[in-house]
């Protein structure tokens, strides 16, 4: 199971849920990343774990004042790439452009989507993998895979439908070992959490909790 730790723009220290993530992977053999604000990239980076982006613009070298480049998120260190996410939302054409530039950058890419019909629409694009996201339980207490399983499997569906090379994760209220086993007995290959770890009181605590059934 893969693990990707969003900290969108909460008021976290990068650095050290960075650290505690990496210390965790090491000690657990659970694939783990974080995705800080682009700003902070580099110094996520520096600590040795897993660093992604939380977007990139599907824009090419040139006059784009303003777009995170995909080759200068991986100048930064980061390895892979959220693309629309339900707070960072592009339409079809931009996402297929967002893809290509990752690719272009060697950059692994995680496309959003709210349901199954638009997990079927991503995994057509060629993302290496698909993240379902019913906006309404982002943030919440109650994950997905708890909430509403036939969304997760639905997706899983949809996306070998398509493609059975696209994994599928799943998102929105994760945060405990029940939600990440709940969604792996779903078919999903990893999680994407921001909430549960980024504003935790113990940010140690919660990924180490979130993934001791898996060590």
């Amino acid at each position: 199971m893969f693990v990707l730790v969003n900290l969108k723009a909460y008021a976290a220290d990068p650095v050290e849920i960075a650290t505690v993530a990496h210390e965790v992977a090491d000690e657990s053999g659970v694939r783990i990343a974080v995705a800080p604000q682009t700003a902070h990239l580099e110094r996520v980076a520096e600590t040795g774990v897993e660093t992604w982006a939380q977007h990139v613009s599907p824009v090419e070298h040139g006059s784009h004042t303003g777009s995170a480049l995909a080759e200068a998120v991986a100048d930064a260190g980061a390895v892979g790439t959220l693309i629309n996410h339900s707070e960072k939302r592009l339409k079809l054409a931009d996402v297929d452009g967002a893809v290509a530039a990752a690719e272009r950058a060697s950059l692994e890419t995680v496309v959003c989507a709210n349901n199954p019909e638009q997990v079927g629409a991503a995994a057509a694009l060629g993302p290496d993998a698909v993240a379902v996201e019913p906006p309404e339980l982002i943030g919440g207490d109650v994950s997905v895979s708890q909430a509403d399983p036939d969304i997760v499997e639905d997706a899983v569906a949809a996306a070998d439908a398509v493609d059975e090379s696209v994994d599928v994760l799943c998102g929105a209220g994760v945060s405990t070992g029940e939600d990440l086993d709940a969604a792996g007995d779903l078919g999903a290959e990893g999680v994407l959490l921001a909430s549960g770890v980024a504003k935790a009181d113990d940010p140690r605590a919660a990924l180490s909790g979130l993934v001791e059934t898996l060590s």
